[in-house]
């Protein structure tokens, strides 16, 4: 098999490991209805998952660095299957946090051996895109398999969802025995190197760009399924729509965010995504029930979050280009972590405040990374300028 089909294999398993995260926000409801408790409650579900992959990922990656990469690979896909296979089994919400924690820490190992497999299997000049594809399986997982997992939980229930992934997920590993060769792991970095980094002023402020941006996105669209219900009326029928209609334009926006990332400037790209992030979230509150502008702003919400996310990482990668690989970890940690804490955050809006005021929080989260931004660029100048002197 040509390494660009193995890479694609690659691709498939990361579409399955987004689709396990990302889907509890298509089906929140359905679970807290079934399971017996509440929306806010069941959004825990996120958080929990965000946090064990953010802290276990890169701890278990470094325990594991030295290992054979396709053996670390499917013993990864392996405990991610028995977790899902543990959700579709097992009663009750206790039980259903537990499968969660051990999906998000297989989960955590297979993303990041798959982007390194993909790296060393890529021809010569082809790694930058081969990573590039396995990433974009991660993001198909919300155009493709959120809606797609609540059609599937609207027609068998919601934890047919977790059996189907499971089903595919061992058909992966089969693929992966026999296709992906045996490589070497690689030399460990330990943890309190990686750590170093967070030494220096201006990459925390990045990472709390990342921190912010994504909190705010995540704390309004882990409840976005009861809030289209409960909040705009939207039909049980186009919810499935809506959900692909976002995810379709976050892959337009993603793509945007690059190609203005390298023509007009990272700060200009991140700064204008974040402010047309935080009008869309505001303009959700005004939406009503119109069909019509309510898709419209889940486009612009969607496509203006999504933009930010390549230009991030680009952003990353520059402050500190010969540690890129350790601060795309740490970016990495740092998304699931804002992702767990924006939706702790919002069950607590949830429960304390109302279900319709999460997009304004959110907004609130986001509008907090634009005044990191522009703190990050104003440490930049005076970086250049002390360096011209």
């Amino acid at each position: 098999m040509q390494s660009t089909w193995k890479v694609y294999v690659l691709a498939l398993i990361s579409f399955l490991v987004g689709t396990s995260e990302y889907i509890i926000s298509g089906i929140l409801d359905r679970i807290a209805e079934t399971l017996g408790t509440s929306v806010a409650a069941a959004g825990q579900l996120i958080t929990v998952f965000s946090l064990a992959y953010a802290v276990g990922t890169p701890i278990l990656m470094a325990l594991t660095a030295k290992m054979d990469r396709r053996k670390l690979l499917l013993y990864s896909l392996g405990l991610f299957i028995a977790a899902n296979l543990l959700t579709f089994i097992l009663p009750g919400f206790g039980l259903f946090i537990a499968a969660r924690i051990i999906m998000a820490l297989g989960a955590g190992m297979v993303i990041v051996t798959a982007l390194s497999i993909a790296a060393k299997i890529a021809p010569q000049g082809k790694q930058a895109s081969s990573i590039a594809t396995v990433t974009m399986g991660f993001t198909a997982s919300l155009i493709i398999g959120v809606p797609l997992g609540r059609m599937v939980a609207s027609a068998f229930g919601w934890k047919a969802v977790f059996l189907a992934i499971a089903i595919l997920g061992i058909i992966a590993m089969l693929v992966i025995a026999a296709v992906i060769p045996r490589m070497q792991g690689d030399k460990p970095v330990p943890l309190v190197k990686q750590l170093a980094l967070l030494k220096k002023p201006q990459v925390l402020v990045a990472l709390g760009i990342t921190f912010f941006w994504l909190g705010g996105y995540s704390l309004a669209y882990t409840y976005i399924s009861p809030f289209l219900l409960e909040v705009t009326h939207l039909n049980e029928s186009l919810i499935s729509a809506a959900l692909l209609v976002f995810g379709i334009a976050s892959l337009i926006g993603s793509k945007v965010g690059g190609y203005s990332a390298d023509k007009r400037g990272i700060i200009f790209t991140l700064v204008s995504g974040m402010i047309l992030h935080v009008i869309s979230l505001i303009l959700l509150s005004f939406a009503g029930q119109s069909v019509i502008a309510i898709f419209a702003i889940l486009i612009l919400w969607s496509f203006a979050a999504w933009s930010s996310g390549p230009t991030q990482q680009f952003n990353l990668v520059s402050l500190v280009p010969e540690s890129s690989g350790v601060m795309l970890s740490l970016n990495q940690s740092t998304m699931q972590l804002s992702m767990a804490v924006g939706a702790a955050v919002g069950g607590l809006i949830v429960n304390r405040v109302s279900l319709a005021s999460i997009t304004w929080f959110g907004a609130l989260g986001v509008l907090i990374a634009i005044i990191a931004a522009f703190a990050l660029s104003g440490m930049a100048s005076r970086h250049s300028a002390v360096q011209a002197d």
